[in-house]
Order: C-alpha cells, then sequence, then structure tokens
C-alpha cells in the first residue's frame, strides 16, 4: 500500500520515460516557437559569448599571449558552463514555469527537472560539434584517457545540475526568492572555474591553501577535465611546452567533486520527495 500521488523518485523517471520524451519536445518547441533561427541559435548565442570573451580576455588582457591555442581552451571552458547554466537555471525553475501541468494532472514531477537536462544537453551538442571541428583543425590528438576526462567532467556537471535544480526546483515554489539566488550563482559560476583564466594563476596569486578552497567548487575540476580533454590535445608537446595540470587533479579533486555531485543529487532528492505533495496548492 502506497500513498496515492506519491513519487518513487528516480524511478519513475525511468518508468515514464515516454512521459519525458514528450516534456522535452514540449520544451524545444515551445523555446522555439515564431523563431525563425530555431535550433540554430544553439550556435549563435555561443559564438557570440565566445567572440565577447575571446576579444575582452584573449587580446585586450592579452591571455592569448601566455596560453598557446587560447581560442580552444576557452571555448572547451564555456560549452561547460553554458550546459550547467541551462540545466540548472531551467531545472531550478521547472516547477513553477509547468505550474499549469502540476495542477490539472498528477505525473511524477522529477520528469520536469530531467526534461530541462535532457534540453540542455539539446542545446550542449551542437556546440561539442563545432568545439570538435575546432580541435580537429588546429591537429587534435585525443587519447583514451583525455576521451575518459571528457565523459568524467561531463557527467560530474550534469549530476552536479540536477541535484542543484532539485533543490532550487523544490524551493522555488515556496520561496520564489530562490530564483534570484540561481541567477546569481550563474552570474559568477563562469569567474568561479578557469574559463577565462588558467588555474596556475589562482594559485600564484592566492597560494595553495585558497587554491584548494577553490578547487573544492565540482565544476572547477570538471571544467580542468574538459581542458586536458580537448584543449590539452591541441597543444601538449608543441609550441615548445608542455602542460601541467592542477595538482592531484585525478586522484583527489576528481573524485572528490564526483562525490560532491552525488550528495548534492541525494539531497536534491530527498529533499524534492519530501515535497512535492504540497507543490500543486503552493502554485
Amino acid at each position: 500500500m502506497t500513498t496515492p500521488g506519491r513519487s518513487r523518485g528516480f524511478r519513475d523517471v525511468i518508468r515514464h520515460f515516454y512521459l519525458l520524451r514528450l516534456l522535452v519536445n514540449k520544451e524545444v518547441k515551445v523555446r522555439y516557437r515564431g523563431s525563425v533561427l530555431g535550433l540554430l541559435w544553439s550556435y549563435i548565442r555561443p559564438a557570440v559569448q565566445f567572440v565577447v570573451f575571446y576579444v575582452a580576455m584573449g587580446i585586450f588582457l592579452e591571455l592569448e599571449k601566455g596560453t598557446p591555442n587560447y581560442a580552444i581552451y576557452l571555448f572547451s571552458g564555456i560549452v561547460v558552463i553554458n550546459f550547467f547554466s541551462e540545466a540548472f537555471g531551467n531545472g531550478a525553475r521547472a516547477m513553477v514555469a509547468n505550474g499549469g501541468l502540476i495542477k490539472k494532472i498528477f505525473l511524477p514531477r522529477q520528469l520536469f527537472s530531467f526534461a530541462t537536462l535532457w534540453v540542455a544537453g539539446v542545446h550542449f551538442v551542437p556546440q561539442m560539434v563545432v568545439l570538435v571541428i575546432a580541435c580537429l583543425i588546429v591537429g587534435w590528438a585525443p587519447s583514451l584517457l583525455s576521451v575518459v576526462a571528457i565523459l568524467v567532467g561531463l557527467i560530474i556537471t550534469a549530476v552536479f545540475a540536477t541535484g542543484l535544480g532539485l533543490i532550487f526546483g523544490a524551493a522555488n515554489v515556496f520561496f520564489r526568492d530562490s530564483e534570484n539566488l540561481v541567477d546569481l550563482y550563474i552570474m559568477v559560476a563562469t569567474w568561479l572555474s578557469p574559463v577565462l583564466y588558467t588555474w596556475t594563476m589562482v594559485q600564484d596569486k592566492f597560494g595553495d591553501l585558497w587554491f584548494n578552497v577553490y578547487m573544492l567548487n565540482p565544476l572547477t575540476p570538471a571544467v580542468e577535465l574538459f581542458h586536458f580533454g580537448w584543449w590539452r590535445g591541441t597543444v601538449d608537446g608543441r609550441f615548445g611546452v608542455v602542460l601541467e595540470v592542477p595538482p592531484h587533479l585525478f586522484t583527489v579533486w576528481t573524485p572528490l567533486a564526483a562525490l560532491v555531485a552525488l550528495l548534492t543529487l541525494l539531497v536534491g532528492s530527498l529533499m524534492f520527495s519530501r515535497l512535492e505533495g504540497r507543490f500543486a496548492q503552493e502554485l
């Protein structure tokens, strides 16, 4: 005997996979309704973002002079942050945005959060295609370890974004100020990870103690794993340089980032399951 109307967490996401696909299709169609370019905006937005950051940081602040293939370095970090920002931001607003459905019918609420992750993945793929082409043009030579690093970095980012999306998605139903907190975190996410600058700048400026605190952010190892997989394969052994990864990246920081991401997902799932029964009446 189970309480009517109570979901079973991740198991419902698997059991109702068809509904998940319908929600993803709905989100994509609604987003580009009336749009002339449609999915092409998935290329245009990151391209404009890349140009702005490259001109500001690479040319004006001359970071490209000290960072070989800075364009690849910058874009490989941007795609991770964009994926995280969209998955987290939309996940945090998913319950309120779908309030009409939640109030009318019962379906597993977590489907809305996972749908936003899937939609973020739809927009992530075109950026990855551009990144692969750019890396091949400049002589990308991937190894098995670099491919594994990319996959692990992507999984950490997806799990962390989903966990935060569940936490803030539930909180946003009761406290709409949560949206402002989400916007603030997304705004500084790019600067809290080595996307525009290198990790050595942080270590040189603040020392080992604060560098270790800096590495506790799961996005930082995830971004560095992407740099290892994409950028390092275009630079290492060339231009007269041999790149160094952050100390203990694979042995300490990556496992720790994965653990933090999993704990965030667990806390988010428990918090979501505890509060979802009140969503309809609060919305």
